[in-house]
């Protein structure tokens, strides 16, 4: 089956209007079992070959080569590179990619974590980052947009989407998790409710935007998908974790000029 014959389900937002971009769905992929859909985890336990089907989908649908689909090798860092028109070889342990050349399609996977999309559409300068609790926490929101910046963007013209992630509902944490955001900010209580017992659940998306907007970008927006509530559409660690599965999808996140 060709790239072209299925029909994926990418999610946009008019604030990267003009940018070819999508948080991808679980839809339209060619994974099976746990996997079923587009899974396009090089880390996951599914076929190699089929992985690399599912991502021949997305690059098709961004309008790229596959080669031109770049990702990074992501290791919930603070860590965001620059990169051209392919990716770097030996592939960038880091959690944030920024591009200024047309042509090249940026992704990074996700499965609960943050999926967060930049772009200076005056300056030319896209940027998707990975953003879990722990990378948020270090600042790869912060660092995507100084590499930005760095690449000509201007911070205040710099729209940032955050795509589905898990929400506060389905994010129960400990007190350990709670003690470490206090130590870095005590406001930081404001992202935390009471849970059952001594447990918290915390509010991801709304961290997330906190940051981003602190860091002075023109506008930020979350879109408000939660990945662990719709199983049809996302794929979740924490769900996955919660139901017994061997392994779990990752999702695809990606933009280009």
């Amino acid at each position: 089956m060709s790239p072209a014959t299925t029909r994926l389900e990418p999610l946009t937002s008019d604030l990267l209007e003009g940018m070819t971009h999508g948080f991808f769905t679980r839809r339209g992929g060619a994974s099976s079992g746990i996997f079923e859909g587009l899974n396009c985890g090089g880390g996951s336990s599914d076929q190699a070959e089929i992985v690399a089907l599912n991502r021949a989908r997305v690059a098709h649908n961004m309008g790229v080569a596959r080669a031109r689909l770049v990702t990074i090798y992501q290791v919930h860092s603070a860590e965001a590179v620059m990169v051209e028109d392919s990716a770097p070889d030996p592939t960038p342990r880091a959690d944030a990619i920024v591009t200024s050349t047309p042509g090249t399609a940026i992704a990074i996977l996700t499965a609960d974590c943050q999926p967060v999309l930049f772009a200076d559409h005056k300056a030319g300068v896209i940027a998707a980052a990975h953003a879990g609790w722990k990378g948020a926490l270090d600042g790869v929101l912060e660092r995507t947009i100084d590499v930005m910046v760095e690449a000509g963007a201007t911070r205040e013209a710099i729209c940032a989407v955050i795509g589905p992630a898990i929400s506060q509902r389905a994010y129960e944490v400990g007190p350990g998790f709670l003690d470490r955001f206090m130590e870095d900010d005590p406001d930081n209580t404001r992202f935390f409710i009471n849970g059952s017992g001594d447990r918290y659940l915390f509010d991801l998306p709304a961290y997330g935007l906190m940051r981003l907007r602190a860091a002075g970008v023109g506008e930020a927006e979350w879109t408000r998908h939660c990945t662990y509530s719709d199983p049809d559409r996302f794929y979740s660690y924490r769900r996955s974790t919660h139901e017994g599965a061997a392994d779990y999808g990752r999702l695809i996140s990606a933009i280009r000029l």
